[in-house]
């Protein structure tokens, strides 16, 4: 074993789908094969979106196609404290402020432009600077969120696959949340504080998430921790419209195909061959996939899921 750790990290917020399960798998098979520590966190903080079954259910869907890691999972909700510690650290250094406002008011601000479908860039509305002298201060049981201060100017950081990135945030989403209004922490600061106690040093996810790194990469300097963590964002796996899959696209849970006898090895399979590590779909064990796995190896292009990739699926079920 190396000084090294990654992290296995499903959200249980729904069924893993095939997309997920080929980024899992090589975040596994990086790992294994340089003999990093791999932790088992369970990011259940997403509020009324969890699904209490789905923990469980991505577990023994991950060790069903061949999968393991270092000890105990690791849930994130079982411990709140030092999400608590950062927030006060953060506050400490006058980098943090309660925030009202709702989505309908961040969106009918003019200088609120989309980012994208799901966010779109806060335009200071409750920053300090931004309030009138006069204005009474937000009480702190009121409605509200905890947003960071962002300064302008970029960011920088080195993704393994993509390269240098150089993200200015302030004009990408502005002062972001890290305290959500029902009171827990935002995903962005919730990784960060468990990826700096756990000890990771390699990050290994979708390329979705290569935007939002920056704002990670934020927090880590505003609190001072170091060394930054390695980071390898993958090409996501899409549905033939171009979009990440989703229910539009059928049903593309891995435990669906489970459950109509599809064999750990024939996903595994059809996984190696969107890694390009096969010319052929053909079934291969996930210690196969292991031994074969190569970063070189990797399109840097999307993975498209079409139909004949279900149908040969479905043989011989």
């Amino acid at each position: 074993m190396t000084d090294r750790v990654t992290r296995l990290a499903p959200s249980p917020t729904g069924a893993l789908h095939l997309g997920n399960m080929r980024t899992f798998l090589i975040n596994w098979a990086a790992a294994r094969q340089n003999g990093w520590a791999i932790v088992m966190r369970i990011e259940d903080l997403d509020g009324p979106r969890v699904k209490p079954e789905a923990s469980q259910q991505a577990i023994d869907i991950l060790d069903w196609l061949g999968m393991d890691w270092d000890g105990e999972a690791i849930f994130q909700s079982h411990d709140l404290s030092r999400y608590e510690e950062a927030l006060g650290a953060l506050s400490r250094k006058r980098l943090t402020y309660r925030c009202p406002a709702t989505r309908s008011e961040i969106l009918a601000a003019a200088s609120a432009p989309h980012v994208d479908d799901h966010e779109q860039r806060y335009p200071g509305l409750y920053r300090p600077e931004n309030r009138p002298a006069d204005a009474p201060p937000i009480p702190e049981e009121a409605d509200t969120a905890i947003r960071v201060i962002v300064p302008e100017g970029e960011i920088t950081f080195v993704d393994e696959l993509h390269g240098p990135q150089a993200v200015d945030v302030q004009q990408q989403v502005g002062d972001f949340i890290v305290q959500t209004k029902a009171g827990l922490p935002s995903y962005q600061l919730a990784v960060v504080v468990d990826d700096d106690h756990q000890g990771v040093t390699d990050i290994v996810r979708g390329d979705d998430l290569l935007r939002s790194t920056a704002r990670q990469v934020f927090l880590q300097d505003a609190l001072g921790l170091s060394p930054r963590p390695r980071y390898y964002h993958v090409p996501l796996v899409l549905g033939e419209d171009g979009h990440r899959l989703a229910k539009r696209h059928g049903d593309t849970r891995t435990a669906m195909y489970r459950e109509q006898g599809v064999r750990p090895e024939r996903i595994v399979g059809l996984l190696a061959w969107w890694c390009g590590l096969t010319d052929t779909r053909e079934e291969l064990a996930a210690d196969e996939f292991l031994r074969t796995f190569d970063w070189a190896k990797l399109s840097p292009d999307p993975i498209i899921f079409t139909p004949d990739d279900h149908q040969w699926l479905m043989q011989n079920t």
